[in-house]
């Protein structure tokens, strides 16, 4: 059994501030958005505290109290899982990375917004998207480009971190001379399919030529509550999305699943689940897999631990399968930094500020905050 992005954090020999581009005073600010995770122990709890209170993330009968408890009972569980990953996560190294790489391309291609500078604003641990907020204010930059880190939108992710940003401007007057837009989406960008596809042919050829036509590729994204699919959230549809393509770009070269992990609580979620589906294959007679992490842009605890460790390790032992591999994320793929690159590029050239799909709530959407956020947004990227 093997499996690749289990040491991935050895790499990093470099430590990096919220923004390691060079520029202080930016023309254009690249506000990279993702959910984030703890970088020590420590902050394991407040990062689980922040979740379990956050009810565009998950929603609980009397949330305040539950929430909490909930968080201190898993925290000493999901400690142990972060220590077993090398003691934190690698999402800030890897996001600030990423946002280095992309600044430098767009200060070549798109010379007319320059200079770029990318800022990171996480969810639910430092540097929190108040901070970030704070400090793109202060650097004075002409044009913020707000730009999900989550290739296919959600509620829970995209979604919550763009609420993030209504409810600090709620009680504040809004940026003067600064031109806001965002970029919520992007699960059809060719290239990203195209840093899919490479990643798994990698993986394929650790395989016996023999053995390589029927390995069953299973691409795993995080799971959603039914509750959520059923209200119209785009996401399980756009994930698909990413999946077709990918395939086509591989020329459907082997048998493929889309599957769903990190299922939390006991209401009903987006099957089949990740593990389900690996026993019902080895019961069908399948020896040999790779899981694809093809919502995760960056390596974190779902692809270092629940991936790697519980699924191609423990569980392929158990289940005695060939050989089951993981591909990795895109991390700093040559093809994923050009991208994020023309994403942003062909964005800044384009008059839209925020797309007509964003604009549109779920069709059983009920929630007031989410038309007061959508139609800030409207207003704010006017």
């Amino acid at each position: 059994m093997h499996s690749t992005g289990g040491n991935i954090l050895r790499h990093f020999v470099r430590q990096f501030s919220v923004s390691s581009s060079k520029s202080a005073n930016p023309k254009t600010a690249i506000l990279m958005l993702n959910m984030g995770g703890p970088q020590n122990t420590d902050q394991v709890h407040d990062y689980l505290l922040r979740i379990m209170t956050d009810r565009d993330m998950i929603q609980l009968p009397v949330q305040g109290t539950l929430g909490p408890y909930i968080a201190k009972r898993r925290t000493p569980e999901v400690q142990k899982k972060y220590a077993e990953i090398g003691g934190g996560s690698p999402i800030f190294k890897w996001t600030n990375l990423q946002g280095e790489l992309m600044c430098q391309k767009l200060d070549q291609v798109s010379p007319q917004t320059a200079p770029h500078k990318h800022y990171v604003a996480f969810r639910y641990v430092d540097p929190l998207t108040d901070q970030t907020l704070d400090q793109i204010q202060k650097e004075g930059a002409e044009r913020v480009v707000v730009f999900s880190q989550y290739p296919q939108y959600s509620c829970a992710t995209t979604g919550s971190s763009l609420n993030a940003i209504f409810t600090y401007f709620k009680n504040k007057s809004r940026p003067k001379n600064v031109k806001w837009s965002v970029i919520d989406r992007w699960p059809v960008h060719p290239l990203l399919a195209k840093t899919f596809a490479d990643r798994i042919l990698t993986e394929l050829k650790q395989f016996l030529l023999k053995k390589q036509k029927d390995v069953v590729i299973l691409f795993s994204a995080h799971s959603l509550p039914l509750k959520a699919v059923n209200r119209g959230d785009p996401y399980p549809g756009e994930v698909g999305a990413t999946v077709q393509l990918v395939m086509q770009e591989l020329g459907h070269c082997n048998p493929y699943s889309l599957v769903w992990q990190s299922k939390v609580g006991p209401l009903p979620w987006l099957e089949p689940y990740t593990d389900d589906a690996i026993k019902s294959y080895v019961k069908q007679g399948k020896k040999n897999f790779i899981l694809v992490p093809i919502a995760f842009v960056n390596e974190h605890i779902e692809t270092l631990h629940e991936m790697d460790i519980e699924y191609c390790n423990d569980l392929g032992k158990e289940l005695c399968v060939e050989n089951m591999r993981r591909a990795a994320a895109p991390n700093d793929h040559p093809l994923f930094i050009s991208a994020l690159t023309d994403i942003v590029a062909t964005h800044l050239k384009g008059d839209r500020g925020v797309s007509p799909k964003f604009l549109i709530r779920c069709p059983h959407c009920s929630s007031a905050r989410c038309h007061e956020s959508k139609k800030f947004f409207a207003e704010l990227c006017a």
